[in-house]
């Protein structure tokens, strides 16, 4: 591979699991990939810089030698609006970069601009956009639909079987939040027929305040309300916050994608229920790790390895794996984000 040219790793969503990615150091055990010594520069832009789960990939690509992997670097946008990723991809496809990662904050936004960085040969990995257009291969630490199915049950297992709740989203075109919520949904429809949704899927997920505010303007509209389910991460924080505030913890369960540092105090004073996520480290990598064996001519079929994650499970373009963590009051403290 030419040592002039470098990987560009733009990691743009302001969802949570968007946390992500572009870390270079492997998940914990796993071998350092042997690589050529010479360093390949990978810019690594993350997300939009309010959000908390920045740091974590960045943790992990802090370890990575020169000789051994490539370097990394970032960049990230200082809002959240769409035109912004666009832009920036628009300005590393007239650079001429070898691959670029992205996590859609607006999948559909993507599109054109993905167009024109396959059209110069760039590779294009996505995160957190199982249904993007215009991608060579989305990265998936989870399986959605399970993922999605997961949260209805441990609401119900902490609200009952019948009763009032509400749904968060970061916002109403994050692909994965309304995926999930869709799948849980559809789930509960099904096995949990006497819950009843209270209103449409509310986005505010990553603002704590406006989550807060939310839940304050939801136990007021509806006095009867049992739980909430919150993708994004500082969903299920906001309206903890708000249970606590208002001495109503013992009344709404509250369940969702969190980060364990933000999730701590309400699932140890009892505001929050229960946790859910992976590690956003785990995904930087292997999509550092996925471009490079691309990019070293290597080929993507089901089953392909990688360090640290095991074999994937090839879905047409999609690799998916199987790292779902659950966060409790009893686990939150080992988790190092």
């Amino acid at each position: 591979m030419n040592s002039k040219k470098s990987l560009f790793f733009v990691l743009l969503a302001v969802t949570l699991a968007t946390l992500l990615v572009a870390s270079c150091a492997p998940p914990a055990g796993a071998p350092a990939p042997a690589e050529e010594a010479q360093a390949h520069p990978i810019p690594r832009p993350l997300k939009n810089s309010g959000v908390p789960p920045v740091k974590r990939p960045d943790e992990g690509g802090r370890p990575a030698g020169p000789t051994t992997r490539p370097n990394t670097y970032h960049g990230r946008p200082t809002h959240t609006h769409p035109d912004t990723p666009v832009k920036m991809v628009e300005d590393l496809v007239a650079k001429g970069v070898d691959a670029i990662g992205v996590v859609p904050n607006d999948a559909q936004s993507m599109e054109p601009v993905f167009d024109k960085a396959k059209d110069k040969g760039i590779i294009v990995l996505t995160h957190e956009s199982p249904d993007q257009v215009g991608n060579d291969y989305d990265l998936e630490l989870i399986d959605n639909v399970k993922f999605g199915q997961h949260h209805w049950d441990k609401l119900v297992e902490f609200m009952g079987d019948s009763g009032e709740f509400a749904v968060y989203v970061g916002s109403l075109t994050v692909p994965l939040h309304n995926l999930w919520a869709d799948e849980g949904l559809k789930y509960a429809a099904e096995k949990y027929p006497n819950l009843k949704l209270v209103t449409e899927r509310i986005p505010c997920g990553e603002d704590q305040e406006l989550s807060r505010q939310k839940m304050v303007e939801l136990l007021k509209a509806y006095p009867d309300l049992k739980g909430m389910v919150g993708f994004g991460s500082l969903g299920p924080p906001g309206a903890a916050q708000a249970l606590e505030e208002k001495e109503l913890c013992e009344q709404v369960a509250i369940v969702g994608t969190v980060l364990p540092d933000h999730a701590a105090p309400y699932l140890k004073n009892g505001c929050m229920d229960w946790g859910i996520l992976w590690d956003p480290k785990d995904a930087g990598y292997g999509m550092v790790w996925l471009a490079k064996h691309m990019l070293d001519g290597g080929q993507v079929s089901a089953g392909i390895e990688i360090p640290g994650l095991g074999a994937a499970e090839l879905d047409g373009t999609i690799l998916k794996f199987d790292a779902m963590i659950d966060i409790t009051a009893e686990t939150v403290d080992s988790f190092g984000f």
